[in-house]
């Protein structure tokens, strides 16, 4: 294999690694319907770290590991939080705990570290507020910088906590952070009546918690027996306690829940803290509550600012996880499943055994490569773990002596949905028939008519589901051909809607070529390289005639994404469905080479804002410079341009400065937009 190829390769791992561990943050944090277990998302998680490492070039500010999981749902008030809510790192054995050790011992030049270690409990992570004592508000941790606002709910399960109780004088506000979850009793029962009500059940305690907590109706959360333990004072008036276990203390003293004694130690070395993990580990059974491991921290204040924080995790903290629970049983069969990306996963399907209180029958394989390099076959006897009561995952064939083992599974070289052509990316294969495919239809639907699409108001979830189940519609093209008359036939539509939703439709037969592309759906083509392919290319027709080299030599288009759009186009059954769209009037907009890109003195230079800017807002300054033809991102990287510093910044111009990024105030930014403005920009 050349340099070349073996560079393709790994882009392409880290793509796929990225694209999982997002969906599965959508699934668990969005949708609290998880796929997949913690240790699984570890795996995935720590395979992305490792590969990030060694290819520091390849990590991007958008990449999981450099950002905080979760998204606030629109349906509550977003609350910026006074400071970021941030992740755990996790280890699993104790040689990484003591390499952890090792590490904060050698920057700090000490040769003596004190911990606290604590239980990691499996609930939801949420902030309260208290002014004067009293209970004021409270949010999740959503992405970390922003949560949402669930104050009436919390309120309902804090009744009890409404107010402090006063011993000594309490700050006038504090913000403390804390765990919500179900004690497993309470969680048990609440999964029988939703059963005996015929209504859906919780995977597990985490998901229940999180359920319960962001109800829009109040009164639903006070009726789920949710639990909280607060852990951290993350904000005071007063100052706060120089170490962890004081701070700790003083929750307690205030009459706010913090860990049971015996539940959390001062350890003076890291030896004592693989003893208490491995205490806890044997206790784990017989705990009321779910924990999946313990937390480790610094004990000392002075040292955990010392130490600081990544973008994503405290240095001076880390998860030290317990491993999963393991039984074994028998592989059935191995069949594809098509999921809505199209991405073809194998699915083992097993022998039910029972895993902690839990009959399974099945486990996600994920890709071809686990298979192969786990070597799992119809018939085998495996070995499957399950951590948080969700999908399992097979850890390892168990060898039976003299057994005859069947054939190595193999990919269908065609959809086994559609029969479009199945090809490969990393380790993951795809189906290529994304207009077409009934398993990606009604998620490639709503993505054409989102906003950021062909925003084609109406045709929502519920519409969409009636429209490919009634076989209304087969592909994109067939939106085009629907009735008014046909939606009056539909669930929840009348003489006005109908109308609406098909005068929608027709409006969208002129869409602008940006939006197009987005709309289909192809993978890796997001907002961003959907502009590059516009500003190279122009047209729908020249882009069908682009080759893999042509789109290789364009800058923020890499090998990955360039044998996306390439397959797209080469499947003769998306093509088929763009040549009917345009006879059925569909009009792609074009764009002049003239017009395309954006352009102006600020072209090929990045900013980053930091800090509150006080004679413009952020969205202003924002705009100024896309105007001039640059681009605003989130993180700093060795390809930002400037950082634009207001009242007080964060961690970025840490990063900047240590990357010798150059440095702007806000009088300075103003002058440079002037300047850009005025056709004089200075060289860099």
């Amino acid at each position: 294999m050349s340099p070349s190829d073996d560079s393709q390769k790994i882009q392409a791992q880290i793509a796929e690694l990225r694209e999982q561990i997002r969906r599965h943050n959508e699934l668990y944090y969005g949708l609290g319907e998880p796929e997949i277990s913690d240790s699984e998302y570890d795996g995935l998680f720590k395979a992305l770290q490792d590969l990030e490492e060694q290819h520091p070039d390849l990590v991007t500010p958008d990449s999981p590991t450099q950002r905080v999981s979760g998204v606030p749902l629109a349906q509550f008030a977003k609350v910026p939080h006074d400071r970021p809510l941030l992740s755990l790192d996790s280890v699993l054995v104790p040689e990484e705990i003591s390499a952890f050790d090792k590490r904060v011992k050698k920057e700090l030049d000490v040769d003596r570290i004190e911990y606290v270690v604590e239980p990691k409990y499996d609930g939801l992570s949420v902030v309260v507020v208290y002014e004067n004592g009293t209970f004021v508000s409270g949010a999740t941790r959503g992405d970390g910088q922003t949560g949402e606002n669930i104050t009436p709910n919390l309120r309902s399960i804090l009744s009890r906590l409404h107010c402090l109780k006063i011993k000594g004088n309490v700050p006038q506000r504090i913000v403390v952070r804390g765990e919500v979850y179900l004690r497993l009793p309470d969680f048990q029962a609440l999964n029988r009546q939703l059963t005996e009500r015929g209504e859906k059940t919780f995977a597990n305690p985490r998901n229940a918690a999180s359920g319960s907590l962001r109800q829009l109706d109040a009164e639903i959360t006070a009726s789920r027996p949710l639990v909280l333990t607060c852990y951290d004072l993350m904000v005071s008036s007063e100052p706060l306690p120089r170490t962890h276990w004081e701070t700790v203390s003083l929750l307690e003293t205030w009459g706010l829940p913090v860990p049971e004694p015996g539940q959390r130690q001062v350890c003076h070395s890291i030896e004592e803290v693989i003893a208490f993990h491995r205490s806890m580990m044997e206790q784990r059974e017989d705990l009321p509550f779910e924990i999946d491991g313990v937390v480790v921290k610094l004990n000392s204040r002075d040292f955990q600012e010392q130490l600081g924080e990544k973008s994503r995790s405290p240095r001076w903290a880390i998860a030290f996880k317990f491993p999963p629970r393991k039984e074994l049983t028998t592989v059935q069969d191995i069949v594809v499943s098509v999921g809505r990306t199209g991405a073809l996963t194998p699915i083992a399907l097993l022998t039910p055994v029972e895993v902690g209180g839990v009959t399974i029958s099945r486990a996600t394989l994920h890709n071809v490569e686990e298979v192969a390099r786990k070597d799992v076959r119809v018939g085998d006897t495996v070995k499957v773990e399950r951590a948080g009561d969700v999908i399992p995952d097979i850890v390892e064939r168990v060898a039976i002596p003299g057994e005859q083992r069947a054939a190595p599974f193999a990919v269908p070289l065609a959809c086994p949905v559609c029969q479009s052509a199945v090809v490969q990316e990393g380790p993951v294969y795809y189906c290529t028939g994304q207009t077409v495919c009934s398993a990606q239809l009604k998620g490639g639907i709503q993505h054409f008519a989102s906003k950021g699409a062909l925003n084609i108001e109406g045709l929502g979830e519920k519409t969409v589901a009636q429209l490919v189940d009634t076989a209304l519609v087969k592909d994109l093209s067939d939106l085009y051909r629907l009735t008014k008359e046909q939606f009056l036939n539909l669930d929840g539509f009348a003489e006005k809607s109908a109308a609406q939703l098909f005068s929608a439709i027709e409006q969208s037969k002129a869409p602008s070529l940006e939006r197009f592309l987005f709309g289909l759906g192809i993978h890796h083509v997001g907002h961003h390289v959907a502009q590059i392919l516009v500003s190279q290319f122009g047209s729908l027709d020249r882009l069908l005639t682009a080759t893999r080299e042509e789109l290789v030599e364009i800058r923020d288009i890499g090998p990955e994404i360039a044998q996306s759009v390439v397959s797209f186009f080469a499947e003769p059954r998306n093509v088929a469905v763009l040549d009917r769209m345009k006879v059925l009037g569909v009009a792609v907009q074009t764009v002049s080479h003239e017009t395309s890109g954006q352009a102006g003195p600020l072209k090929g230079k990045s900013f980053v804002f930091t800090g509150a800017l006080e004679s413009v807002s952020r969205q202003e300054a924002s705009q100024r410079v896309e105007a001039l033809g640059g681009r605003v991102t989130a993180a700093v990287s060795k390809h930002t341009a400037y950082i634009v510093v207001g009242k007080d910044p964060g961690s970025k111009l840490d990063e900047a400065k240590r990357l010798g990024i150059p440095v702007l105030d806000e009088a300075g930014f103003l002058d440079l937009i002037r300047s850009a403005d005025a056709g004089s920009f200075p060289p860099l």
